[in-house]
C-alpha cells in the first residue's frame, strides 16, 4: 500500500501495487505539461483509489492528464483504459524508487540527462509499438 496527495491535501492517492519504479518521458508533451521530462510511477488501474478534487484534461486522442482542482498539482496521465501513469511526487515513500527507463530521448533538453543504467528508448523505437501524439516526436 502507497498513500499520497496533492500540494494542498485536498486529493488523496491510495495505490494497492505500482511498477516498483519510476519511468521518465522527455516527448514535447510531457516536457510541455512538467517544464522538463516527466516523472511516472505505473500502477494498474484496478489499483488506484483517488479522492477529493480532481479534473480531467482530454490532453490526446488517446489520453488523459489528470490535476487537483484546487491547486493544481499534477496526477496523473492515463490511456483510454489504460494502467495510471502517476507523479511519485505525490508519494513520500516513492522517493526510494529506481528509474526503470526513459522514453523520447532523442528529445530530451540537455539538462535532463538521467544516471543510471536503464533502457533509454529513442522516438522512432517508443513510437514504433505505442501511442504517440503526432508531430511529438
Amino acid at each position: 500500500m502507497m498513500t499520497g496527495h496533492c500540494l494542498c491535501k485536498a486529493v488523496d492517492l491510495r495505490l494497492t501495487s505500482h511498477a516498483g519504479g519510476v519511468s521518465a518521458c522527455h516527448c514535447a508533451m510531457c516536457r510541455r505539461w512538467s517544464g522538463g521530462a516527466t516523472l511516472c510511477l505505473e500502477a494498474p488501474a484496478a489499483d488506484v483509489t483517488a479522492t477529493g478534487p480532481v479534473q480531467v484534461y482530454r490532453s490526446s486522442h488517446f489520453a488523459e492528464r489528470a490535476f487537483c482542482g484546487r491547486c493544481g498539482t499534477h496526477l496523473w496521465i492515463r490511456d483510454d483504459d489504460g494502467d495510471y501513469d502517476l507523479m511519485p511526487g505525490l508519494f513520500d515513500a516513492a522517493a526510494e524508487l529506481p528509474l526503470l527507463r526513459e522514453i523520447y530521448t532523442d528529445r530530451a533538453f540537455a539538462c535532463m540527462a538521467f544516471r543510471g543504467d536503464h533502457p533509454r528508448v529513442p522516438a522512432a523505437e517508443h513510437e514504433a509499438g505505442h501511442n504517440h501524439v503526432e508531430g511529438s516526436a
